[in-house]
This record gives C-alpha cells, structure tokens and sequence, in this order.
C-alpha cells in the first residue's frame, strides 16, 4: 500500500468515527474514543478482508468494503461497552 492508500483510508475512519459521535451524540472524549475506534476497527478490517481474500468494494490496494464494516462494528462494540454500568441501578 502507498501513502496515498493510508491517507484515504484514515480520512475515511476519521469520518465514519466523527458521522457516528454526531448521530449518538457525546462529549468531546466521546469523539476522541469514537475516532479511535474506528481507526482501529477499519484498518483490522481492511487487514481480515486482505487476508481472507473479501474482494468488495477495492480502491487500489485497500480492501474498502472490509474496512467499512470494521469500523461500523468497532464503533457500535465501544458504544455498547461505554454505556455498561458498573453497579446496575446506581446512579450518580
């Protein structure tokens, strides 16, 4: 992959991540764990849909399809996580 792959790619995470902070709604570091979670999610993506061969969706080397989907399920798993609460039925 070149750079312009990683740049593309990085954008894109970034966009998913700040759609979805958006959509959700949340504080400043609901932003910056949203983004970093979607880093994350779409790049482990992009790297199973590499491996396995997920051929949707391809821009030049980066396996786009695969990416998306990582990032959507790395977004909605740390929002789940986030709203779990430590000692159910208490408040602060």
């Amino acid at each position: 992959m070149n750079v312009a792959t990683y740049i593309f790619g990085w954008i894109l995470a970034t966009l998913l991540g700040t759609v979805f902070h958006l959509w959700k709604d949340g504080g400043f570091w609901k932003l910056v764990i949203y983004i970093t979670l979607s880093w994350i999610g779409f790049f482990i993506g992009h790297l199973i849909a590499k491996s396995v061969g997920f051929n949707f969706m391809n821009v030049g080397s980066l396996f786009l399809g695969g990416g998306i989907v990582g990032s959507i399920t790395a977004l909605f798993a740390g929002h789940w996580f986030s709203r779990i609460e430590s000692f159910p039925g208490q408040s602060n």
